[in-house]
């Protein structure tokens, strides 16, 4: 079987068990605070395992994009080396909301991988939860009954905690697993060592490919377990292992799902996979990452530097680099990978086919740039190479070369041992521990198990109609981090608008009797809406009078409506390939982020600015339409965002159908003549074929053309009130240059007679023309004057103290050959002398300058400087 005959035959399989097949969730997670990828198929179902949210259906089906390369899922290191992990890959899954259980599950697995993928019964085996002393849990005999009698005994093993207890994290859902293991090494291999005896201790031949997780218990703050009162199943399957088990193969690369975008890079290469380790590895990397950062981009999510933007790039550095080291790929060839990508997985995953030519010019743009960065940082350690006398390069180096330029240690080390040296692997580690200590310090969150004062399945927003409301806190629980304490809590009807789509969260209070509670934000995880508050009120069981800050959500609400018409007047005046690729939306401004391929001419941009300003003007009414079906809006003609996960009923707004008509959850204007005014005031680049717009509406607006306006009153006054400003401003600069040109001069002349006069003093000492002096003019013409005094006088040594404009400054100029010859550095020399006028500073090694505050300490500094001349050797 094809790998994409395994994959629909999964799905086909499960639809006949009466389980609905859904598509995947985004890879890249927009509204979950606490995750930044999804690293497994049950992520988007988290909050019915929480029992915040019903399940719509209670059998599921689906294939999940993840991403495994942060937190504890960190596998990236091994990408490529061994046979089975990967960044990017899809997890196959079904799962029961309090429906079926253990029976049914174990026995549908056993009949799809037997009876439809027909794998060999005597190389299967299966694990389940042995039980644990010390929590009191017992050995899951439920699990055990089912399966002997699909499978002999002997075949059922026992497992430890580790490996079949599954826990959501440290609180949560959790519940005993049994996995299943196939053994694919060949017939001899399997009669020396019998396969139950390498189940889980690594062994690349013997591995896991399908777990079915129990949930049957919730994990409390306290480490206690509670029963759930509904059970339910959540088991996966990774596509890329069940695809090696059927196709016979002994690596996941050696299947159908890699080959093809392996063989295109030993193409591009010209070298052949199979015959070189090192050549092999960095196929496999190339192979895997580019899946990883196509489905990334196609999301909308561009390579970063920060949070899941800085994880892409750092995929797609990888595989530069190892192209770059181990395969002599020196131009850009990733971007390559994404056509025949496209046509493997494009039918499965529409999104690669549309957003083909945006992810190939991201991925080329980012290449170049990186390997121009890599070529900086093996100059810089060429340089530190030839500055050093030991055979060891020192740990903080080789970590600056990582964290700065993105050199993997292993690079270094390479590099290292063609130049006969050692990397200081124990200074490098330290460096990297105390990193990785300062991110968890930073990003630690102790959160305290849930108060539950209610039993709501569903919290109410009202906030499409309201600002205020009467409400009753659900649920809260407390949260700290390094900095601060506060609450997290749940209402069971709010008008607070949750952080989500681009749009900021409400803040506004909670009222009672006696005391009124600021919410600070609004933050959703997943459907729960979360209002964060610094205190509790004092009576936690009251009925609370609900109200949202009206001024800085109208506010928002103008920026939220304004990206709506900036987006349409965008692909009127640029043509219909414009996509939204991202929004940020708050009281203050609104960024829009949108695929095109050049910069905006100041002429489209004030084309755009006049379509969104009538728009504003015609004052158009909100159309809404709630919970409809998705085919109804795509039937109105409305956007749809890549990367954003809709549901089986969605919203619409419109402001004029012909015109503007988005899927969207967000709050927006009942007519667009609330925005007022709306004003581009920057356009750039983010990547390769992705433009960003800023720009402000409403009060900003105003305040933006009153200060311009106040400016040029201003500026009109000091030039005192002329009928062209323009002209008056224009003649000032020609004044100006005149100026400039005849100070030029005169500092040409000032040169030639210091020239004469400080040519007078030299003395000449070991060999060197010495030449020390104070003196009391600018920086810049100092400058100019060390280097024509350089490049007219042999073995120069020329120091220079000045006291110019209240400041205090070093100047030192060697000749090159002196540099050399006597082994000088006038940046060190320069940082010894600096001490004297309680300064520092630095430079090169034959031109450096200091400042400091001590104009005393020039003479001393001066006379420092003549006795290292008369100390030289």
């Amino acid at each position: 079987m094809t790998s994409n005959e395994i994959r629909k035959a999964f799905l086909d399989f499960f639809q006949s068990k009466q389980h609905r097949i859904l598509l995947s969730a985004p890879m890249v997670v927009k509204n979950d605070p606490t995750l930044m990828f999804t690293n497994a198929g049950m992520n988007q179902f988290k909050d019915i395992f929480l029992d915040n949210t019903q399940a719509k259906h209670s059998r599921i089906t689906n294939t999940q994009k993840c991403l495994r390369v942060s937190g504890k899922h960190n596998d990236l290191e091994e990408v490529g080396i061994d046979t089975y992990h990967h960044t990017m890959f899809e997890m196959l899954g079904n799962w029961s909301f309090g429906d079926y259980f253990k029976k049914e599950a174990i026995e549908w697995a056993w009949e799809l991988l037997t009876k439809i993928y027909k794998l060999d019964e005597e190389k299967l085996y299966v694990t389940i939860f042995a039980g644990d002393e010390k929590e009191d849990l017992p050995k899951d005999d439920e699990a055990f009954n089912y399966w002997k009698k699909i499978i002999s005994e002997d075949k059922i093993l026992l497992g430890n905690k580790k490996d079949n207890f599954w826990e959501m994290g440290d609180i949560g859902p959790c519940g005993p697993c049994s996995e299943i293991h196939i053994d694919l090494r060949d017939e001899s291999e399997r009669k020396k060592i019998d396969g139950s005896k390498l189940v889980n201790t690594g062994h690349p031949q013997v591995i896991e490919i399908w777990n079915l997780v129990f949930i049957q218990y919730n994990r409390l703050a306290d480490g206690s377990l509670k029963l759930l009162p509904n059970k339910h199943v959540d088991t996966g399957m990774g596509f890329e292992r069940l695809c090696m088990a059927i196709q016979n193969k002994k690596s996941n690369y050696d299947t159908d799902v890699f080959q093809p975008l392996i063989q295109n890079v030993a193409n591009i290469s010209g070298k052949e996979y199979g015959k070189n380790q090192k050549h092999d590895v960095a196929m496999r990397v190339a192979a895997d990452h580019i899946r990883a950062i196509s489905f990334a981009i196609a999301e909308g999510q561009l390579p970063s530097n920060n949070k899941a933007g800085y994880v892409i790039r750092r995929i797609l550095r990888r595989a530069i680099r190892y192209g770059y080291s181990y395969l002599d790929l020196k131009e850009p060839f990733l971007f390559e990978l994404v056509s025949p990508l496209t046509t493997q997985m494009g039918d499965m995953f529409p999104e690669l086919i549309s957003q083909k030519t945006l992810i190939k010019k991201v991925i080329k743009e980012e290449e170049t740039a990186f390997l121009r960065t890599l070529s900086n940082g093996i100059q810089k350690f060429e340089n530190y190479i030839s500055s050093i006398k030991s055979k060891e390069i020192k740990g903080d180096f080789a970590f600056e070369l990582f964290d700065t330029y993105g050199f993997p240690v292993d690079l270094t080390q390479l590099m290292a041992k063609e130049n006969n040296l050692s990397v200081d692997m124990k200074g490098f580690n330290k460096f990297m521990e105390e990193q990785k200590t300062r991110s968890r310090q930073s990003a630690a969150v102790e959160t305290e198990d849930w108060i539950e004062l209610k039993k709501e399945q569903n919290v109410e927003f009202v906030g499409y109609d309201f600002l205020e409301c009467n409400a009753e806190i659900v649920k809260y629980r407390k949260i700290k981090t390094k900095e601060k304490e506060q609450y997290q809590i749940v209402l069971n009807k709010t008008p607070f608008y949750a952080e989500s789509g681009g749009q900021a969260g409400d803040s506004g209070f909670l009222v009672s009797d006696d005391e009124k509670i600021s919410v600070i934000n609004t933050l959703k995880e997943n459907d729960l809406i979360i209002h964060i508050s610094e205190k509790l009120p004092k009576d936690v069981t009251k009925t609370f009078l609900v109200k949202v800050d009206k001024h800085k959500r109208t506010l928002t609400e103008n920026n939220h409506t304004a990206t709506h018409l900036l987006h349409a007047a965008l692909k009127k005046v640029l043509g219909t390939h414009v996509e939204q690729k991202g929004s940020l939306v708050d009281n203050e401004r609104l960024r829009f982020d949108f695929s095109h391929f050049s910069k905006l001419t100041n002429e489209e941009i004030l084309k755009v600015e006049k379509i969104v300003n009538e728009k504003i003007r015609e004052n158009i009414l909100l159309e809404e339409f709630r919970n409809i079906t998705i085919q109804k809006a795509k039937g109105m003609g409305a956007v749809a965002l890549f990367g954003e996960k809709y549901g089986d009923s969605v919203r619409a707004v419109a402001f004029d159908k012909k015109y503007s008509v988005e899927l969207c959850g967000g709050t927006h204007v009942r007519s667009t003549g609330q925005i007022g005014l709306f004003k581009i005031i920057s356009e750039s680049a983010v990547a390769a074929g992705v433009r960003r717009i800023e720009a402000i509406t409403a009060e900003k607006a105003e305040e933006f053309y009153n200060s311009k306006i106040q400016l040029l009153e201003e500026i009109s006054e000091i030039l005192k009130n002329p009928k062209d400003l323009s002209k008056a401003i224009r003649d000032l600069q020609e004044q100006n240059n005149n100026l400039q040109k005849q100070i030029t001069e005169l500092n040409k002349e000032k040169i030639k007679l210091l020239k004469t006069e400080l040519t007078g003093k030299i003395e000449n000492i070991n060999e060197l023309n010495f030449i020390s002096a104070k003196l009391n003019f600018d920086n810049n013409f100092i400058k100019d004057l060390a280097f024509d005094l350089k490049n007219n006088i042999q073995n120069l040594f020329f120091i220079i103290g000045s006291e110019f404009d209240g400041k205090v400054n070093l100047t030192l100029i060697i000749s090159e050959n002196i540099v050399k010859d006597k082994n000088l550095n006038a940046s060190q020399i320069i940082r010894e002398l600096a001490k004297e006028i309680d300064g520092g500073g630095g430079g090169q090694t034959f031109f450096a300058t200091a400042g400091g505050k001590n104009i005393e300490g020039i003479e001393k500094a001066l006379n420092k400087a003549k006795e290292i001349v008369e100390n030289l050797k």
